[in-house]
């Protein structure tokens, strides 16, 4: 009896509460959802992300670059590169795509992945940048013009010169540095730094060195110049005074001579 009492009640509740049983099976089948679809209906949109990796990437001129492409859809449409520059290989696997780039030599170029899924589109951007070291970095003698020093450091056919820091080295000590941020042009460029600066008894004799530094966001590439001595210059004042000096003291030994000269002569002819 005890095992048919809660079947009894259950028909009696459906007996007298009709709509009950209707009621509980529909939110049962609502909740089940669509047969043979563990995912929302494909009239809905699914939330979902694409990245790139590297977000940046700098190459020398002519190389290749991998790419990846990952997204968290769970069953996308269609995935895709779009860039001007040419493709190699592609390799797929379950949320991600690698992209092969061939021959990279556009100075700035982008690659955008666009990933579709359940009707909806997104992507995201590698931005590319193909560099080049300065072909050389010359540091002339540095000239005196007045009380002050001169130093000219030539950078030649470097790119990108935007991201460029020029640095100029006393004895180990920075007395200037410059970054060219403000260049914008996308070619090689010639670059030349000037700076005068006042120097003291400590500076002189000491090395000056030409730093160049390319910051390409994750990569570094340093170049320097030869070393060049700071040396001691002597002023007009100073080289006046010693030619006088030097003329006083011709004098002073030509009148000595001519007196040993006036007393020695008459004695030796009296002998």
């Amino acid at each position: 009896m005890g095992s048919l009492f809660p079947l009894s009640l259950l028909l009696f509740l459906a007996a007298a509460y009709p709509g009950v049983g209707c009621a509980l099976g529909r939110r049962i089948k609502r909740a089940q959802g669509p047969k043979g679809s563990p995912f929302a209906p494909s009239g809905t949109s699914v939330p979902f992300w694409v990245r790139m990796n590297p977000e940046f990437v700098a190459v020398p001129p002519g190389r290749s670059v991998w790419l990846n492409c990952s997204n968290s859809c769970p069953q996308p449409q269609n995935s895709s590169l779009r860039t001007r520059l040419r493709q190699g290989k592609t390799l797929r696997g379950p949320g991600w795509v690698y992209y092969q780039l061939l021959d990279v030599r556009a100075w700035s170029s982008h690659a955008h992945c666009i990933v579709t899924c359940a009707g909806k589109t997104r992507w995201a951007t590698t931005r590319i940048t193909a560099y080049k070291p300065p072909h050389s970095v010359i540091l002339e003698p540095p000239v005196l013009k007045g009380r002050q020093y001169t130093l000219r450091c030539h950078v030649t056919h470097v790119f990108p010169v935007g991201y460029l820091v020029v640095t100029l080295r006393l004895g180990g000590r920075v007395i200037y540095s410059e970054s060219l941020e403000r260049y914008t042009h996308q070619d090689l460029a010639n670059v030349t730094l000037t700076y005068e600066f006042p120097a003291g008894p400590r500076d002189f004799w000491q090395p000056v060195i030409c730093h160049t530094r390319l910051n390409l966001e994750g990569l570094v590439v340093r170049n320097s110049s030869a070393p060049v001595t700071l040396m001691l210059a002597w002023s007009p004042a100073p080289t006046a005074l010693a030619s006088v000096s030097i003329a006083a003291l011709v004098g002073i030994l030509l009148a000595v001579g001519s007196v040993y000269l006036s007393k020695c002569l008459p004695m030796k002819s009296q002998a």
